[in-house]
């Protein structure tokens, strides 16, 4: 039977459902955007697994232009003294139609919003209200519009607003005394990194990663540094302090425009207490980036919901909290055990994680239950 569905957030999970019901099913959708219009920031750069490029490739990604993305084959491991531990084939999680991918978001999110851009997609559309009319949503927007759905998607992030329209029992976000600072890189300058493969150095309270994000070789840099809290204004102390000081041959990369943003994740994972609202992507559950999966789960939550869709089993009764918790609890455990484990202060720990590591990346059984159970979903 068809529905009417509203979707809140032109995020990546929100546009990653929106597509996904424009092709299968003859649903009417509408996506309602908050902001007037979407974030196509050039830099900021994203890793897709295996697990979310299968389902992306439902949706013709494996057609998008080839030099604005990249396959790289390795995760390179260093200390943050750039001196390598070891590395991690990344090419055994891969098939012939879906292989490890990184981009720009800008990219990913320009190819979403392709085909619902004009029909489908409204800006500057703020939730004012909310309440129930004959077994139907009805919203209405700050702008006097309304919608009167079957379904409310919420895709707005972390901090979803439409959660306290429906919510009694809010879980706030909580900030993980971390800050993440991205630097596009147009050259690894003196670093003895290999530029097509994901570099993660690892030091005390800190860690980097570099990663390529289309074929002209630009370099995503993200370094997570723990702090106590976060300060924009003194981040360039902040890395003076944390990891200059224990490789001051890294000053070069951080010399370009510095982007910073507080880390906060989901410290408990809650269903929807209304049986027409659903929760994806971050909306659902907000992952550390240790594990490089928060535009990957954004992708799967989507697919949730449109396989449920697809089959009219959404407004019956369904296991989408089930099966999303369960699998979000397996990536967030990872997430939040690479956090601990990459920011070791004690030199002694440090040498003891760098032997396991070397022993674990051999090992068949460990990659393919540590990462497969992630990346082959």
């Amino acid at each position: 039977m068809k529905k009417k569905i509203a979707i809140i957030g032109a995020g990546i999970a929100g546009l990653t459902l929106a597509n996904l019901i424009k092709k299968y099913t003859d649903h009417e959708f509408m996506v309602y955007e908050r902001d007037d219009s979407l974030s196509l920031e050039e830099g900021y750069g994203i890793q897709l697994a295996t697990n979310s490029i299968k389902i992306l490739n439902e949706i013709n990604f494996n057609k998008i232009n080839n030099e604005k993305i990249f396959h790289p084959k390795k995760i390179d491991f260093y200390d943050i003294r750039n001196e390598k531990i070891c590395d991690l084939n990344l090419s055994k999680f891969n098939s012939i139609e879906a292989r490890y991918t990184t981009l720009q978001r800008s990219t990913l999110i320009e190819f979403l919003k392709e085909d619902i851009y004009t029909q489908h997609l409204r800006f500057g559309k703020k939730i004012k209200e909310v309440s129930e009319l004959k077994d139907k949503v009805l919203i209405k927007f700050d702008d006097n519009t309304n919608d009167l759905v079957d379904f409310v998607i919420a895709a707005d992030g972390i901090f979803s607003n439409t959660k306290s329209f429906f919510e009694k029992k809010k879980v706030e976000p909580k900030f993980k005394k971390a800050i993440a600072a991205r630097v596009i890189l147009n050259s690894k300058f003196d670093l003895n990194i290999y530029e097509e493969n994901i570099s993660l150095m690892l030091g005390s309270n800190s860690h980097i990663v570099i990663y390529p994000i289309n074929k002209k070789k630009e370099l995503n840099m993200v370094c997570i540094i723990r702090c106590k809290k976060y300060e924009p204004n003194n981040t360039k102390q902040l890395i003076q302090e944390t990891v200059l000081k224990q490789n001051p041959k890294l000053k070069n990369i951080f010399d370009n425009e510095i982007k910073t943003w507080p880390l906060y994740f989901t410290p408990k994972i809650l269903p929807s207490t209304n049986k027409k609202v659903f929760y994806i992507g971050d909306a659902f559950n907000g992952f550390l980036p240790t594990l490089a999966q928060g535009a990957g789960q954004s992708i799967e939550s989507a697919f949730e919901i449109f396989k449920l869709l697809k089959h009219e089993k959404l407004d019956k009764k369904n296991n989408y909290f089930e099966v999303r918790s369960k699998r979000a609890k397996i990536v967030k455990n990872r997430s939040n055990f690479n956090f601990f484990a990459f920011h070791f202060s004690s030199s002694f720990l440090q040498k003891i994680r760098n032997l396991l590591l070397k022993f674990l990346v051999k090992r068949k059984f460990f990659v393919k239950n540590y990462l497969g159970k992630v990346y082959k979903n």
